[in-house]
């Protein structure tokens, strides 16, 4: 039953995609070294093998239109679990996460993330983890590659999340936050470096705080995303 709020909670990962092909097996197979769950592999028209493998694993995969809000909504909509865990294709999850996602549901909270372990070398990706452990500490605010949970019925309550083109996960988690607590898991998710390496790490943070102040000073959605794909600021 939907809503349930029992040890046995059925939980439903849903992971937008689009051309993972270099990471998504291993996400799939963390995934299911667990107990009752399901998982929903979310696709926008990858290019490359995503979907093929994807499928050997036995997983549901569904189509949708591109943006990850988007898809994980479609992935929402036909999940059976008591609870919803937003997984990036990137993201490892911890080892016996399914008992920490519902363990920590138990505790009156509205919603739940990891704590977060880039994978890289360089010292920068450190002060990146401590930058968003202090965040996501003090002020509740995890991001999408953090692994955000909650019950399927909460997720409904608050009308799923905005189809915006960048920002969803800070959306949803401040509309979360309005109803109530947000728990940080103490474990790690191990998501990929590449978005940081690629761009340099000073820059991608740079960017990433522009984006934030940009969403507060109502910069339209849309401009914020072309900011953040170019990586400039005009």
């Amino acid at each position: 039953m939907r809503g349930s709020s029992s040890d046995t909670s059925k939980i439903s990962i849903i992971i937008p995609v689009y051309n993972e092909q270099k990471h998504i097996l291993a996400t799939i197979i963390t995934a299911q070294k667990s107990t009752n769950t399901e998982i929903i592999v979310v696709d926008a028209g990858s290019e490359d093998g995503t979907c093929d493998i994807a499928n050997t694993t036995g997983v549901k995969v569904i189509a949708s239109d591109r943006g990850r809000a988007v898809q994980m909504n479609a992935g929402a909509a036909v999940a059976s679990g008591d609870i919803l865990l937003f997984l990036h294709a990137d993201t490892l999850l911890p080892s016996k996460f399914d008992d920490m996602v519902r363990e920590t549901l138990q505790l009156g909270v509205v919603a739940g993330a990891f704590k977060l372990k880039i994978n890289g070398k360089p010292w920068g990706l450190r002060l990146v983890e401590w930058g968003v452990d202090m965040r996501s500490k003090y002020f509740q605010l995890p991001y999408g590659d953090q692994a955000i949970f909650c019950k399927s019925e909460i997720f409904e309550k608050i009308d799923g999340f905005s189809e915006l083109p960048i920002m969803e996960d800070f959306e949803l988690v401040r509309r979360l936050k309005s109803i109530g607590r947000i728990a940080i898991i103490p474990a790690h998710v191990l998501t990929s470096g590449r978005r940081w390496l690629q761009r340099g790490i000073l820059k991608t943070t740079l960017i990433n705080q522009i984006i934030i102040i940009g969403y507060f000073l109502r910069v339209s959605p849309q401009r914020l995303a072309n900011w953040y794909r170019v990586g400039k600021l005009r």
